[in-house]
């Protein structure tokens, strides 16, 4: 007995891009909250970082990647990418046919929900602060709340040195979350999907009291709730000799596969480099 349309519609992989290897903080946590799916994962190595680009060539790029992902015939889209939620997902929701979910809401609503004395920080890219997104975001849900947000430029090039617990690290983040623990924040958003590689370092500086909200985290489970929503989710484990997980990349395959190969327990085995201004 062939496959039903739907099951068919089931069995296809979720596509997940970021600018090089941050979104791989969200794979890892679609891989551990919704082990049954497949993934295919675009890292675009090559135009690396978003964070510091304009919004026409971000949107640019987030347009050309979700023209691949769609080749791989993906069911929904994540953009991992903080700086890609913010410039470019108003646009490509509706230029898409497939479900496409960013980082941001996910991250605003649980900081919503976590903060006490409705002061909450967020740190992120330079574009991701600029473009006002998270404060825009949280002031729509809850108009009480104050944000205060931080851009840490330098957080992304010490998290893809492997610098995750070093002194360099903890001064540098001590030098950027200090006025933020004068102001008294109760939460912190990790606007950058780099970030929580770090979260040890970030935690110690700002204390106890401060609760550290991983939009990765939180974005798995808003893809699990969208997926059901659309009867989307893939009912049962792919069978043996089926990919689960496929990467590609824009550049420097050998250098990606290394870095993912740290963070995600699942061992990667190749990297795939596309021409990506192609699509």
């Amino acid at each position: 007995m062939g496959m039903s349309e739907q099951e068919k519609l089931c069995n296809r992989p979720i596509g997940v891009f970021d600018s090089g290897v941050g979104g791989l903080t969200v794979a890892r946590e679609i891989m551990r909250q919704l082990p049954n799916e497949r993934i295919v994962y675009f890292g675009d190595t090559a135009r690396v970082p978003y964070g510091s680009k304009s919004k026409d060539t971000v949107t640019k790029y987030s347009r050309q990647i979700v023209r691949f992902l769609q080749t791989q015939d993906v069911k929904a889209i994540v953009a991992a990418c903080n700086t890609a939620s913010a410039y470019a997902l108003d646009e490509l929701e509706q230029e898409t046919d497939v479900p496409i979910i960013g980082v941001v809401k996910p991250g605003a609503k649980a900081a919503i929900e976590a903060t006490r004395n409705g002061k909450i920080g967020v740190i992120a890219t330079e574009a991701t602060v600029s473009s006002g997104i998270y404060n825009r975001y949280i002031k729509e849900n809850d108009e009480n709340v104050t944000v205060l947000s931080k851009a840490c430029p330098l957080f992304v090039p010490l998290v893809e040195e492997g610098l995750w617990e070093d002194p360099v690290t903890d001064e540098i983040a001590e030098r950027y979350l200090t006025e933020l623990i004068d102001v008294g924040i109760d939460t912190l958003i990790l606007g950058c999907t780099h970030y929580p590689m770090i979260r040890a370092a970030i935690g110690r500086i700002m204390g106890e009291s401060v609760t550290l909200v991983n939009p990765a985290y939180e974005t798995a489970r808003e893809l699990k709730q969208l997926l059901h929503d659309n009867g989307l989710e893939s009912g049962h484990r792919p069978g043996l000799g089926t990919e689960l997980y496929r990467f590609f990349v824009s550049d420097a395959a050998d250098k990606f596969q290394k870095f993912a190969n740290s963070i995600l327990t699942y061992g990667i085995l190749s990297a795939k480099v596309i021409a990506i201004d192609k699509y």
